[in-house]
């Protein structure tokens, strides 16, 4: 959730800020959601850093949701900042919110041509360009600078796009630790990830379990919309594009599959994306595909594609000894649906709603 004033109006006050917050969360709760990892705690583009509404929120005991912040890596500062994120993570962790992540934007987007690529892009005849998108962090800085902060504690987040940007995220954990003896990480067990992964070289795709990466997949992305279809595999090309969003592979790898939103870029409605991850194509999709699957054999089942939204994502926010599936002793993390997923037809699973959800026990909607 971002802020900020716009010009020529007044600043945005902490009760504007902490009333934003709450209803995002509002929102967040009646989708079923019951904790979530936010991924740019810092100013950001002349956005405001939320990190102190959420430390206010869980003071005043109004964050009713498990939320990790990952601290917004500044790319133009190496790792002269790290000191100041542990500052800052201690400073920010307090009861139901946690500073414990850091978050590196290495690429930027397919469809303005940013995200970084092995190869150039191609243009509207077909033919390859000088352009093959852009790597936000020096590849050299971004592998001496992960271990860094993997010594420190911090579970490393990274956004990457591209498959070469997927590449130099890989590159960058290889032989870096996942454990820790540092003050803010969990010795053995610092749960780095890769998010969004949408074009991943063949030969990128068992490296995720090799190296202990868990991919953090972005599931309602996976389809035939406008943006794929117009602005993304016409400047892929045929092989590139049958790259993109490897559920499917990754998982018969065994690679750690672990999903979210990227809200407010899209939906945050967890079952619009497990539809996506079963059909390959959007519920109530009304673009130039309509239901015609997108590279089909990408497919997850849906078991595995509600465990990634539900053990998964507690996973890799630490809480899957508490949270995270239905046991005994475990938090009454639950969610009503309107109907069963598993017994309705594989068309309908986008249509089911949440009609109430529940945090350690109590009814947050």
């Amino acid at each position: 959730m971002r802020w900020r004033s716009s010009v020529g109006l007044p600043p945005t006050t902490e009760a504007e800020y902490d009333a934003a917050l709450l209803a995002g969360q509002s929102y967040l709760h009646s989708l079923g959601v019951v904790g979530w990892q936010d991924a740019i705690v810092g100013e950001y583009a002349g956005m405001d850093d939320c990190g102190p509404a959420y430390v206010r929120a869980a003071s005043r005991g109004d964050l009713t949701a498990h939320v990790v912040g990952a601290l917004w890596w500044e790319r133009d500062r190496d790792e002269q900042q790290i000191a100041s994120l542990v500052e800052r993570r201690e400073a920010f962790s307090t009861g139901r919110f946690r500073a414990t992540s850091v978050k590196i934007m290495q690429d930027g987007v397919a469809e303005n041509f940013t995200a970084a690529m092995t190869a150039p892009y191609l243009d509207r005849c077909g033919h390859a360009t000088t352009n093959a998108g852009l790597s936000f962090v020096d590849a050299g800085t971004l592998r001496r600078v992960v271990p860094l902060l993997a010594a420190e504690g911090f579970q490393v987040h990274v956004h990457a796009i591209g498959d070469r940007g997927v590449r130099e995220a890989l590159d960058a954990f290889e032989g870096v630790s996942t454990g820790s003896t540092g003050e803010g990480g969990s010795a053995g067990d610092l749960r780095h990830h890769v998010a969004h992964l949408q074009v991943v070289h063949p030969d990128d795709v068992p490296r995720f379990v090799e190296l202990g990466v868990a991919a953090n997949l972005q599931a309602v992305w996976a389809c035939l919309d406008d943006q794929m279809v117009d602005l993304t595999i016409p400047f892929l090309g045929e092989e590139r594009a049958g790259w993109q969003y490897p559920f499917g592979a990754l998982h018969r790898t065994g690679a750690r599959l672990v999903a979210g939103s990227d809200w407010p870029v899209s939906t945050p409605d967890p079952l619009q994306a497990i539809h996506v991850a079963v059909n390959r194509w959007a519920h109530g999709e009304d673009g130039p595909a309509g239901s015609e699957p997108f590279l089909p054999e990408q497919s997850l089942d849906l078991a595995t594609a509600f465990a990634t939204y539900t053990s998964g994502s507690a996973w890799v926010d630490h809480r899957d000894e508490v949270a995270g599936t239905l046991e005994p002793g475990k938090a009454a993390d639950l969610v009503l649906l309107d109907r069963d997923p598993f017994t309705a037809d594989a068309a309908e699973i986008g249509a089911a709603t949440a009609v109430a959800t529940w945090v350690e026990g109590t009814r947050v909607h």
